[in-house]
């Protein structure tokens, strides 16, 4: 079931990618029809000429509607693209920090550590973390008395 999942998924967007190139083309063309609209409504007779480049006009504003909905769409799903690809290399690291943890933890049992000096070690390293956490807030105290007192 999942290689199906993946082919379709796979094929749905590379058919979006053909559907906005189609559409892109398709905004493209219309540019150049209005172009070419702007043109002639200019040579229009007088009584007529304000009402067709008023329709040019709204024609102009839809087409320029239609084109930053497609650009919002193709930003939206780009952004879509990076997130997944971001959650796949952050999946991807923590396996291999996991992976590389359980080679050191193989290591040291093949050097004859038990598990219970492993643990000690691992305890000591969650109690150094707070010890370093702790140093630090205790050195910003100091350094903001000491400013305090300086100033």
């Amino acid at each position: 079931m999942e290689p199906l999942y993946q082919q379709t998924n796979k094929a749905d967007k590379q058919s979006v990618h053909l559907v906005e190139n189609e559409i892109q083309a398709s905004i493209e063309q219309i540019f150049s029809h209005l172009e070419r609209l702007e043109i002639l409504s200019s040579k229009e007779p007088l009584n007529r000429r304000q009402n067709a480049k008023l329709c040019v006009d709204q024609l102009k504003y839809d087409v320029q509607h239609l084109q930053t909905t497609l650009r919002n769409f193709q930003h939206r799903c780009q952004v879509r693209e990076q997130q997944e690809r971001q959650r796949d290399e952050l999946l991807a690291q923590r396996l291999t920090l996991k992976g590389t943890q359980k080679k050191i933890l193989d290591i040291a049992n093949m050097l004859g550590l038990s598990n219970t000096v492993m643990r000690l070690i691992e305890k000591r390293a969650f109690q150094d973390k707070y010890f370093m956490i702790s140093g630090m807030l205790l050195t910003c105290a100091v350094m903001f008395l000491v400013v305090q007192y300086l100033t």
